[in-house]
């Protein structure tokens, strides 16, 4: 399990890290959020030594994290972090090499994880002379080539197409199945969601909303309501509903969350006979918006505060 607490890194007057606690557990997948230049990158790079903080741990199975326990972690930055003159094959064999593993294993497991990604063909290739989509399914496989029990992606999808978006699921799919720590940053919210089982948001440097899927989906104030009367009839939404959109007879709706099933049908049957009714919690994208627009807000009460204390002081 790995296990980040307290973590607070600055980078002159830009507070990145402002004591962010997460925890990532073996056998599932962490989605790791927020908006841009929300800390995510320093914080995964803390994680691997890369970041000299300023307070916090990082620990792994309750244990101080070495050197030689990061040797059994796997990386894949934002940013490629390869040798684009270098052929594929032998960089992989020299990266597994570099992180413990015996010359024999490091050439099946090249072979395994090249084959797997559909790049088989291209051991012999240049990175330089692969596409984007391809060059990030060789970054995928650096990270894997050495069977790390943790791993930690930072927008693993960024530029892959449909098919290259599959593979790679697949294959984060399998890694968590065999007992690994998967985590990993992106702003597809839609494939986090299809994917994790867990999700943490920060901004600012700080944790907004932990734990699983589920809990983050209904932990939010509403609800996602889809209705549909016979005959395409007009829906009036209750009175404490918020209309989202209304098309081909379908009308989306906002429910406080205090609001139960029994009292929405109550209040809509005798508008009609309901023929399609949904109630379910928000998606993740949903989520996201809120939390992040609610800290953003936040931050700006703040900062309004401090500006109105300052101009009192002033006069």
């Amino acid at each position: 399990m790995l296990q980040v607490s307290d973590l607070r890194k600055s980078y002159g007057e830009v507070t990145a890290l402002d004591g962010l606690s997460l925890t990532a557990r073996p056998g599932r997948m962490l989605g790791f959020l927020g908006p841009n230049g929300a800390g995510k990158t320093t914080a995964m790079r803390a994680v691997f030594g890369l970041v000299a903080l300023e307070g916090g741990t990082v620990r792994w199975r309750d244990a101080e994290v070495t050197g030689d326990v990061r040797r059994g972690f796997g990386y894949m930055p934002e940013q490629r972090g390869l040798y684009p003159r270098m052929v594929v094959g032998r960089q992989l064999r020299y990266l597994a090499q570099l992180h413990g593993v015996p010359v024999l294993e490091a050439e099946a497991a090249t072979t395994r994880w090249l084959d797997a990604l559909g790049l088989g063909d291209r051991a012999g290739s240049k990175l330089a002379d692969l596409s984007h989509g391809n060059q990030q399914r060789v970054q995928l496989a650096a990270s894997l080539v050495h069977d790390p029990e943790l791993l930690v992606l930072d927008e693993p999808f960024s530029g892959l197409d449909p098919i290259g978006v599959e593979d790679m699921s697949d294959v984060l799919r399998d890694r968590a199945a065999d007992g690994a720590t998967v985590v990993f940053s992106s702003h597809q919210l839609e494939l986090v969601e299809e994917l994790c089982d867990d999700v943490v948001i920060i901004t600012s440097g700080r944790e907004r909303l932990a734990g699983t899927l589920d809990e983050a989906r209904a932990a939010a104030s509403y609800r996602r309501v889809e209705v549909r009367l016979a005959g395409g009839a007009p829906v009036t939404p209750p009175p404490d509903a918020q209309l989202v959109d209304a098309r081909d007879g379908v009308v989306r709706l906002r429910i406080p969350v205090a609001t139960s099933l029994d009292e929405l049908v109550t209040s809509l049957a005798p508008q009609g006979t309901i023929e399609h009714l949904t109630f379910t919690s928000p998606r993740l994208t949903e989520v996201f918006r809120d939390v992040v627009g609610s800290s953003i807000a936040e931050l700006e009460g703040a900062e309004a505060t401090r500006t109105g204390a300052d101009a009192e002081v002033a006069s």
